[in-house]
């Protein structure tokens, strides 16, 4: 009698005669190892993973594939910089990230991205105070004041763009402090 076959099995005689050339084989690795990277960099910026476990990882891989999976952590962490996030959030814990894999240290453009994160910060929250000091005085004239009255600035079109306004400025010196550690 008949020996009945898996689905499977029926798929697997069907390609056998089908075979992955060099080129796709070479692409399906370089996808594997750029999904590597990605997910050892969601892993440690959301503190699943140590600095050392990331290295590690690194280290268990083939020549080629280590070297991809630090290019692409390295461009993934620099581009996480931001300006935007709250202080509370990882940007000491990528910027150590860099140092390991660069091995070499980053002091001066720490203190050049830290000093410009204070910068901006100071400077948002005076045009944050401008802005409210401006929308309680058109609140005041239409009638609307007392101490319980608190300007929604999230909700000013004015406060929108001078934040984007801000931001911009800011950007442009963010990205020389990338393009620094891109080039260590």
């Amino acid at each position: 009698m008949g020996e009945i076959k898996s689905t499977l099995e029926l798929a697997m005689e069907r390609t056998k005669k089908f075979t992955l050339s060099d080129k796709d084989k070479e692409e399906m690795k370089q996808k594997e190892v750029l999904q590597k990277a990605s997910s050892l960099f969601q892993r440690y910026r959301n503190g699943h993973l140590s600095l050392n476990e990331v290295r590690k990882e690194v280290e268990k891989m083939e020549g080629k594939a280590a070297t991809m999976v630090k290019q692409s952590l390295l461009s993934q962490w620099i581009d996480a910089l931001s300006l935007n996030d709250d202080p509370a959030r990882s940007d000491e814990k990528i910027l150590k990230g860099i140092e390991s894999l660069k091995q070499q240290g980053i002091d001066e453009i720490r203190e050049k991205f830290h000093h410009l994160l204070s910068q901006y910060q100071e400077e948002k929250e005076k045009v944050k105070e401008k802005m409210r000091g401006q929308l309680s005085d058109s609140l005041k004239k239409e009638g609307i004041y007392g101490t319980a009255v608190e300007p929604n600035l999230e909700k000013s079109d004015l406060w929108n763009k001078e934040s984007e306004k801000l931001d911009l400025s800011y950007k442009a010196k963010l990205e020389e402090i990338k393009k620094g550690l891109k080039g260590l």
